[in-house]
């Protein structure tokens, strides 16, 4: 059955016709809940008591379907997980006095807690949906109406927007009591929230203080559960308690990495991974992050299977570097340095439909299906991170317009030497228009992103930035010039092709692979960046590896490929990647 969109059970339904029949006001109806259930304000005004008065008296079975949520991240955590997650904590010896669950929804958390923690004197929750208000309050009333002599603590059930909610006034109400943070906050960006004009975002978006084009390219956008956690670690890290949270195993990692700089007073951190598929029919990575608050500050998180308590792995800080398995990473840690050749994310465009291409019957076709005729010189071969298969690669099967040499160089030189190419652009125009991101605000007409001098290199090594595939590709020129990659793509570009060779096999020996799984996380959005691939020593790695595996691999890479290299630059690519400073201790030693 149903009442305000909210499930209530026949028994709470029966209850309440016959208590509120018997009851003439909202105030007196509040009174009564809180003495029989410990439940404040369980009316908010006038209005709510007799809209309820009157539905519950002429309820019926509802066939109204559940509303979908998902999209904004909620995805409701069943009864049985929210009941583990509690047992979990009660053989844990945590017995809490205090109850704060920050996006209650449903009320499964609260539930689960009144049944396995006894010493509970005071329960708040949160929500900024008023069906699940309801629901919460409903799902109460069931359990004690059916668990009579269960202690009954004072609870509180806001409905409100977590955002403007004072956590912190709780803690300096109750100082000294133990607390229990628990709950399933949303799985959503606020981007995405933002796009669904949703009231239920932090008044600043962009949290983490990021500075100019990377707050506009999207690494100001985050997750709401990882703001949530944070904001509630800020106001309860001094007070004795724990808190464990359904989340995405993206936000475990981000506050383990945030320790270094913010040193929140959070200890014996712990993820236990549970399957999303079976308890949320979701395709997302999520854990249970658990934590002690009133600590030390932990660096480091042990990872355990949420069902087994089998233990995985642990990842976190190892003084100044950031690993994804702690224990692997000591094998290969030499080779965690500064990469001597600067790594580049591919050319950003946010115009596929117009910019990229393909070659059909001497026309170029683009993703509209309109056959295009264009000038050869700024039409250049295009590999997305779908294309990075293959060790090498001489043809693409994509192309894409290159419109700038360098980010924000006019443009208006196409009309002029490009009237083909310009005349295909400005018909397009609205496309170009249309584009979301405020990088391109302000720039020339037909503007690109990761654009250089490191583009037109020759010879490249490349890796899909999305993929979980610790393999990196050798892309060679076409038709005499060079190819261009996407920005799910990162790339280091060299003059010769003898460098490039060098650079692939070290980049694909097993010991940087070794490396590379220790230092990422598989279920990342990006498994590789340009700051994780900064780390990538190939000096030291170039020290590691035999001149005999090198030779063999130019051997294989040469019959394969016909590539007709040798290791006669070897020694003057070690140069190149050898610092100044100690190109001069050996001039001088």
């Amino acid at each position: 059955m149903k009442i305000f969109e909210a499930n209530i059970s026949l028994q709470v339904c029966t209850f309440l016709k016959d208590f509120l029949k018997n009851t003439s006001s909202f105030e007196n109806a509040n009174q009564k809940m809180f003495d029989a259930f410990g439940i404040n304000i369980f009316f908010e005004n006038d209005d709510d008591f007799q809209a309820l008065k009157e539905s519950v008296s002429i309820v019926a079975i509802s066939s109204v379907e559940e509303p979908d949520r998902a999209e904004y991240g909620d995805f409701q955590t069943n009864k049985d997980l929210a009941n583990k997650v509690a047992k979990h904590l009660a053989k844990r010896d945590i017995s809490p006095e205090i109850i704060i669950e920050p996006t209650c929804g449903k009320g499964n958390f609260i539930i689960a807690s009144l049944s396995n923690f006894k010493a509970i004197k005071k329960v708040f929750g949160v929500e900024i949906y008023k069906p699940y208000v309801w629901e919460t309050k409903f799902s109460i009333l069931d359990f004690f109406l059916s668990n009579s002599d269960s202690n009954k603590p004072e609870i509180t059930i806001t409905h409100c927007s977590i955002f403007d909610f004072d956590f912190k006034n709780i803690s300096k109400q109750y100082p000294t009591e133990k607390l229990l943070i628990i709950g399933n906050p949303p799985w959503v960006t606020n981007s995405k929230l933002g796009s669904l004009n949703s009231s239920n975002l932090p008044q600043k978006s962009n949290f983490k203080n990021q500075n100019g084009l990377d707050a506009m390219t999207g690494k100001g956008n985050f997750d709401i559960a990882e703001y949530i956690t944070l904001m509630l670690l800020d106001a309860f890290q001094t007070h004795n308690g724990y808190l464990a949270l359904l989340v995405k195993n993206s936000v475990v990692k981000n506050i383990v990495f945030d320790q270094k700089d913010k040193k929140y007073r959070v200890g014996e951190i712990e993820k236990y991974c549970i399957d999303s598929k079976k308890e949320f029919n979701v395709s997302v990575e999520a854990s249970l992050v658990y934590c002690q608050l009133n600590s030390l500050p932990s660096f480091e998180c042990n990872e355990f299977d949420f069902y087994s308590l089998e233990k995985r792995l642990s990842f976190g800080w190892l003084n100044t570097k950031f690993v994804s398995n702690l224990a692997d990473y000591n094998v290969t840690k030499e080779i965690d340095g500064v990469c001597p050749f600067e790594w580049r994310q591919g050319i950003k465009h946010d115009c596929s439909a117009i910019m990229e291409l393909e070659r059909v019957n001497g026309y170029f076709v683009n993703n509209q299906s309109d056959e295009i005729k264009l000038e050869e010189d700024l039409v250049y071969g295009l590999l997305k991170s779908s294309d990075l298969k293959n060790t090498v690669i001489k043809s693409t099967r994509k192309h894409t317009i290159v419109t700038q040499t360098k980010v924000g160089q006019e443009t208006s030189y196409i009309q002029h030497l490009y009237p083909e190419t310009y005349s295909y652009l400005k018909k397009n125009i609205s496309n170009f228009q249309a584009r979301k991101s405020s990088i391109y605000n302000g720039k020339p007409l037909f503007s690109i992103f990761g654009i250089g001098d490191y583009s037109f290199k020759p010879f490249k090594v490349a890796i899909s930035g999305l993929y979980k595939t610790y393999h990196f590709t050798l892309v060679l020129p076409q038709n005499e010039k060079p190819v261009m990659l996407d920005d799910t793509c990162y790339f280091i570009g060299f003059d010769k092709i003898e460098y490039a060779v060098y650079a692939i096999i070290l980049l694909n020996s097993k010991t940087t692979e070794a490396f590379l799984k220790s230092i990422t996380f598989s279920d990342a959005k990006r498994v590789f960046t340009k700051d994780l691939l900064m780390r990538l020593d190939l000096l030291n790695l170039a020290k590691l590896i035999s001149r005999i595996e090198i030779e063999e691999q130019i051997i294989f890479l040469n019959d394969k490929y016909s590539l007709n290299i040798n290791l006669s630059q070897w020694e003057s690519f070690i140069n190149e990647m050898t610092p100044e400073k100690e190109k001069q201790l050996t001039i001088f030693g």
